[in-house]
C-alpha cells in the first residue's frame, strides 16, 4: 500500500483534537490531504469523502469487514450486545429481530403519540421568556422514547428513567466530558464524585430499572400492545429463538441513548435554519397550512418541502459526522487504492454532505437542492449506509417531521439572535452550543405569510 496522506502529529494530539473540534481537524485534513487520509485516533482510520469510494465500502460483503470492533468505544454506554457492536450472524439476527417495530401500521400509533407530547412539552413555554430548544426537543424526543419504545406510562420509574438519562447524557455534554469516551486513561472510578465514577452508578440505576421492567413486561406480556419492547419479547428469529434479557437491555439501551439524543439535536438545528431565514419560514407553514386542521400524521410525512428541509438540516450538520468504521480482515482495494489487512475505513458523513461538487455553496442552507435532484445514497447518508445504516432511520425523520409540523402550526417563535452558532461536541456527536435560545411571541393561527423575527438580547 502506497502511504497515504495524513497530520504527522503524535497520534495523542491528534486524538484531542478530533474530540475538541472535529469539524476543524477534519475540514482541515480534507483541504490539506483531499478525499482520503490517514488519522490517528485510538487506531489509525482513514477517512474517505468521494461518494464513488464510499459506494465501494458500502457494496462490499459486510463480512469482509469488522464494523462492530469499529465502535467499541461505545461499549460503557450501550453493553457489549448492542446491535452498534455487533458482527457476522448476531449482528445479522439482531437487525432482523430490531426491523419490523420501526416500520409498517404501527407508525400511525406513533404519529399521534408523537404529537401529542410535542404539543404537552410546547404549552409550558411562556411568552417573552427565552429558552432553550434543544432542551425542549429533549424532553419531547425522551418522552417519545419511553413511551413508543418502552410502553411506559408517566409514574415513578418512568419519573426515575428520565431523570437519570437525562444526567447520563450531560455528563457527556462536551468536548471535554466526552473525553471520557475516548481517552481510556479517564475511564477510572474514584467514587460517584468522579466524572466516570458517577457516570458508572447512574448508568448502574439505569440498568437496574431497564431490567426491572423487561421483567415485569415478560410477566404480564400484551400481544395487543404496540410498544416496542412488546414487539421485541414477542419476536423469534429463524430458528424460533427470543431475545434474552442481556440483549434486549443492551439494544433497549441503545435506542434510548442514540435515538432521542440525535433526534433531538437534529430538531434544534432544524428549528435554527427555519427561523434564520424568513423565506424558508413562509414556505413551510404555507405548506402545513394546506393541509387544514389536524392533518393525518402520515400526510405530514409526504410534505416535499418539509422533507427537503429535514434533509438538508441533516445535510449541513449530520449529528453522526462518521459512519462505522469498517476494519478489513483481509487485504482490500477501494478507488484503486490498496489497503491492508486491519484498515480501518470510515466513510466521512460530514465532509461528503460538505462537498462543492455534490452540493453547491454548502455552507448555505438550502432546502431547495433536495427538491431539484435526488441524492443517491453514497452523496446523502446522515444515517449511515448499507447493513450498519441507523435501524431507526425511519421513525427519526417521521418523528422529526410531525414534531416541526406541531410546534411550527400552532406557535409563532423568534431566536433570540441570528448569528452563526458555535458547534460543540456532545458524546460522539456534534450539536449547537448554547442549545439555540428560542423565545415564543404567541400562539399561532393557520395563516399564510407569517415572518419570523428576532427578538432583542
Amino acid at each position: 500500500m502506497t502511504q497515504l496522506p495524513g497530520p504527522k502529529a503524535p497520534a495523542l494530539i491528534q486524538l484531542l483534537q478530533w474530540v475538541a473540534k472535529p469539524l476543524t481537524f477534519m475540514e482541515k485534513c480534507a483541504e490539506q490531504y483531499g478525499d482520503a487520509f490517514q488519522i490517528k485516533l485510538n487506531y489509525p482510520m482513514v477517512f474517505i469523502s468521494h461518494p464513488k469510494a464510499i459506494e465501494e465500502i458500502l457494496k462490499t460483503n459486510p463480512k469482509k469487514f469488522d464494523s462492530g470492533y469499529g465502535n467499541k468505544l461505545l461499549a460503557p454506554l450501550v453493553g457489549d450486545n448492542s446491535l452498534l457492536l455487533l458482527d457476522g450472524d448476531r449482528h445479522q439476527r439482531h437487525r432482523q429481530l430490531l426491523m419490523p417495530p420501526f416500520h409498517g401500521e404501527r407508525m400511525q400509533a406513533y404519529g399521534e403519540l408523537i404529537c401529542a407530547i410535542a404539543e404537552k412539552v410546547a404549552s409550558k413555554w411562556v411568552v417573552g421568556q427565552p429558552f432553550s430548544m434543544r432542551e425542549s426537543t429533549q424532553e419531547i424526543s425522551l418522552k417519545v422514547i419511553l413511551q413508543a419504545v418502552f410502553g411506559l406510562q408517566e409514574g415513578q420509574r418512568y419519573d426515575k428513567l428520565e431523570q437519570l438519562l437525562n444526567s447520563v447524557l450531560e455528563s457527556l455534554a462536551s468536548s471535554w466530558k466526552a473525553s471520557a469516551l475516548f481517552l481510556k486513561f479517564l475511564q477510572v472510578d474514584l467514587g460517584s464524585w468522579s466524572p466516570w465514577g458517577k457516570f458508572i452508578r447512574e448508568r448502574q440505576e439505569v440498568d437496574e430499572l431497564v431490567y426491572a421492567e423487561i421483567a415485569e413486561r415478560r410477566q404480564k406480556l400484551d400481544p395487543k400492545q404496540t410498544d416496542i419492547l412488546t414487539m421485541l419479547l414477542l419476536a423469534r428469529d429463524e430458528a424460533g429463538g427470543a431475545m434474552s434479557d442481556r440483549e434486549l437491555h443492551d439494544e433497549l439501551i441503545t435506542l434510548l441513548l442514540a435515538g432521542h439524543e440525535t433526534t433531538a439535536t437534529a430538531l434544534a438545528w432544524a428549528f435554527y435554519w427555519i427561523h434564520r431565514q424568513p423565506e424558508i419560514y413562509n414556505k413551510l407553514l404555507s405548506e402545513l397550512d394546506d393541509l387544514g386542521d389536524n392533518p393525518d400524521p402520515m400526510a405530514v410525512m409526504k410534505l416535499p418541502y418539509l422533507n427537503a428541509v429535514c434533509s438538508e438540516t441533516l445535510r449541513i450538520y449530520p449529528v453522526g459526522i462518521i459512519t462505522s468504521a469498517r476494519i478489513a480482515k483481509s487485504p482490500i482495494t477501494i478507488m484503486g487504492q490498496a489497503y491492508p489487512e486491519g484498515t480501518a475505513l470510515a466513510p466521512c458523513i460530514y465532509l461528503t454532505h460538505r462537498r462543492e461538487d455534490l452540493y453547491p455553496e454548502p455552507e448555505k442552507f438550502k432546502p431547495e437542492r433536495f427538491l431539484e435532484r435526488q441524492y443517491s445514497a453514497y452523496e446523502f447518508l446522515p444515517f449511515g449506509g448499507s447493513t450498519r445504516r441507523c435501524i431507526g432511520a425511519a421513525f427519526a425523520m417521521f418523528e422529526m417531521k410531525l414534531v416541526l409540523a406541531t410546534i411550527l402550526r400552532h406557535y409563532s417563535l423568534a431566536l433570540l439572535e441570528k448569528r452563526s452558532l458555535k458547534i460543540v461536541r456532545r458524546g460522539v456527536t456534534i450539536a449547537p452550543a448554547g442549545g439555540v435560545k428560542m423565545v415564543m411571541t404567541g400562539k399561532r393561527m393557520p395563516q399564510k405569510q407569517q415572518s419570523p423575527s428576532v427578538a432583542a438580547v
